[in-house]
């Protein structure tokens, strides 16, 4: 008598093979897991490495929350609704949290680890391929990312600043903005030649961080400039955050998921593509 599988293990085994006919050989060997599981033993003993990009939006929230909110008052919310402006800018925030999260940790830490420590020549010497290092690290900048937006969840909560039940969902939303910037740092550290790049990184990060509508409305902006401001990703994770927050939800919402899942797939490939050609070719 021979003995078949369950249905869930059978199909899940049959998508993996489907994956893996697809995709070129030697690309991808379904062990990302491997990747995610060397970081989370590597980091568990210096848990405050992790922490540190959580502080820097927690201390914008404490003091302007706390300085012109006295000053600012109440402001125009999603929906044209009246908000305190600390609850204003604190959806903002997490999503500051959740792109310095992945942002960093894709970005330092994959420098370091391919062009000195030589981890990733060491990994692809085995059998994983280049999208399970890609996979791995990007799932460690999601992991990040979110540790970040949880926490400063938590923050918002006991601050009384969640306006509707909607805004528990701010936290997978936080994730995905997580996963598409950690995509898309992977992959432009790969293009990085020395740690004098990795200032580039904050060139991109800072302006992006204080124009992108996190402390202020875009209607002060002229018309061309908030065209402009509108295609940053951040923009998007803060329209996205602040109507789950405030419970407004539109046909823009699609549309901000729609940016950051076509972020994270041209992040993820780029990514595989270039570990291939710098590591295997």
């Amino acid at each position: 008598m021979t003995l078949e599988a369950p249905p869930t293990i059978a199909a899940s085994n049959a998508r993996a093979s489907i994956a893996l006919r697809v995709l070129p050989p030697g690309l991808y060997a379904g062990r990302g897991y491997v990747v995610l599981e060397r970081a989370f033993r590597v980091y568990r003993r210096s848990w405050m490495v992790i922490f540190s990009g959580f502080f820097e939006p927690l201390f914008y929230l404490f003091a302007l929350g706390t300085g012109l909110h006295k000053l600012v008052g109440t402001v125009l919310g999603p929906g044209g609704h009246p908000i305190s402006y600390t609850a204003f800018i604190a959806p903002a925030l997490l999503a500051s949290s959740a792109m310095n999260g992945a942002v960093y940790d894709s970005t330092m830490n994959v420098f370091f680890k391919m062009k000195y420590a030589k981890l990733y020549d060491a990994m692809l010497a085995t059998s994983l391929g280049p999208l399970d290092v890609a996979l791995g690290e990007i799932g460690w900048a999601l992991f990040r990312g979110g540790l970040y937006a949880a926490g400063f969840m938590i923050v918002m909560l006991v601050m009384g600043l969640m306006a509707s039940a909607w805004a528990v969902l701010m936290l997978p939303a936080a994730l995905l903005i997580a996963c598409a910037f950690g995509a898309v740092g992977m992959a432009v550290t790969s293009y990085m030649k020395s740690f004098q790049d990795l200032d580039l990184v904050q060139v991109a990060i800072l302006p992006m961080f204080l124009f992108s509508g996190t402390f202020y409305s875009l209607s002060v902006y002229p018309a061309w400039l908030r065209v402009v401001v509108e295609c940053l990703p951040l923009h998007h994770g803060i329209a996205m955050l602040r109507g789950l927050n405030s419970g407004v939800l539109d046909g823009a919402m699609i549309a901000h998921v729609a940016y950051f899942l076509v972020m994270a797939a041209v992040g993820l490939v780029v990514t595989a593509r270039r570990l291939d050609r710098l590591l295997l070719r």
